[in-house]
């Protein structure tokens, strides 16, 4: 099945995708778009083009495992992309990916602009990594 997940960002959206067998999660783009009801378009034209066959949506909680307003935010989202495009969503805890992807970016000395351009695909892809080992 091809999986997609969301990295939901206020300017910048990660998007990752997964092969059909499921084993690895490859970065795909970064959507810009700060108005909700365009990045919801746009996202919904991602998932068209992977034809992806379930979403991943990040779900952004507090350290202490206790959800705030960025949270419902993404809930309220993975609601809309599935009413929009009928296909399943499902949240994964996203606690800890920027601070990985931030590590992945120094560790291949990706800085300044490039940088902040990639970072939101690379936590996407971490989102959707966790999600195919945890089902594993």
């Amino acid at each position: 099945m091809i999986i997609m997940s969301v990295d939901l960002g206020k300017a910048r959206t990660g998007i990752a995708v997964c092969d059909k067998t499921e084993f690895l999660a490859s970065p795909y783009t970064v959507i810009f778009e700060k108005a909700p009801s365009k990045l919801l378009e746009k996202v919904a034209k991602a998932v068209c083009e992977t034809k992806a066959e379930l979403i991943v949506v990040g779900l952004p909680k507090n350290m202490d495992g206790t959800e705030g307003e960025s949270a419902q935010n993404a809930r309220v989202f993975a609601r809309q992309i599935t009413e929009l495009t009928g296909v399943q969503t499902v949240m994964q805890d996203e606690r800890g990916t920027t601070v990985t992807a931030h590590s992945f970016l120094n560790a291949t000395n990706t800085r300044g602009k490039k940088r902040k351009n990639v970072v939101d695909e690379v936590a996407a892809t971490i989102i959707l990594q966790n999600y195919l080992d945890s089902k594993n």
